[in-house]
């Protein structure tokens, strides 16, 4: 499987929390300790809105993120309001640039943790539900991708919590066809620039882990002394795969069957379920 990050809120260097946290990202590439491979060496991605960004720019490769010059140079120069940061662990697509996350689509990002179950038998069906004048834009061969084209397709642009819900309930449709008894596991983030979306479901009802920090003003009477909440907004979010330190009172499990929005007139954690497509 896979570790990522999203982040939105005051702009930010994004070595602070790519390199620095006690267990960052870098850190999770070689020692992950919640995901299925303690390893994530397979790629790994960045993408990022700036000031006056209309579509978000990306940096992806397949090396490992733990090495990687390009990454550390960039990660010390660009700050940014809202990015996306995710190390890749193959579940048996290819090892290649197009099959690193995040995966974009006009203004539209995405990154996914988890696995479309016995993909190789429903890629020809769930590839026939993509609309056609999006189809050519897929440029790799994982589920991820396959995910983000049929979001949108079903709808992604005009309301993202519909539309992965029908993605999803497709999924399974298509996976229960073909026998497939828990076709989905998935911990999705997708943003628009502007608004932040993180889902948190599987068809097994055992999701793989993510977790949200906690309102600015509670970790500021909780540990006043940390350095990054003096300048951080409010409004600042972060959601990882798993936390990125130990200290008590800042992050918070997302429940199974949820998805959480991060946006300007106030955040919300609310149910998440498939519907039928």
């Amino acid at each position: 499987m896979c570790r990522w990050l999203a982040y939105s809120g005051t702009p930010v260097l994004l070595e602070s929390l790519l390199y620095q946290p006690e267990h960052s990202l870098i850190d999770q590439s070689l020692h992950a300790r919640m995901g299925v491979e303690t390893t994530n060496g397979d790629g790994f991605g960045v993408g990022w809105f700036g000031p006056e960004m209309q579509t978000p720019a990306i940096v992806r490769e397949v090396g490992p993120a733990w090495s990687n010059r390009n990454l550390r140079e960039i990660a010390s120069h660009v700050r940014s309001p809202l990015f996306f940061a995710h190390i890749r662990a193959s579940t048996g697509s290819p090892v290649q640039q197009t099959n690193c996350h995040p995966f974009r689509h006009g203004r539209w990002m995405w990154m996914h943790n988890g696995a479309i179950a016995e993909f190789h038998r429903l890629r020809r069906d769930l590839a026939l539900a993509v609309d056609p004048r999006l189809f050519l834009d897929i440029e790799g061969s994982t589920d991820s991708e396959m995910m983000f084209y049929l979001a949108l397709t079903l709808g992604l642009e005009d309301d993202p919590p519909a539309a992965v819900a029908r993605m999803a309930g497709l999924v399974e449709e298509i996976g229960h066809e073909h026998g497939v008894e828990f076709p989905l596991q998935m911990t999705v983030a997708v943003t628009d620039g502007h608004r932040l979306w993180a889902f948190r479901y599987s068809s097994q009802a055992q999701s793989r882990s993510l977790y949200y920090s906690s309102r600015v003003e509670s970790l500021r009477a909780l540990h006043p002394g940390l350095p990054f909440l003096k300048e951080a907004s409010d409004s600042t979010r972060l959601i990882v795969s798993e936390p990125l330190g130990d200290l008590p009172g800042v992050w918070n499990k997302v429940p199974e069957g949820s998805y959480g929005v991060v946006q300007p007139e106030g955040d919300d954690l609310l149910p998440f379920a498939p519907v039928p497509a």
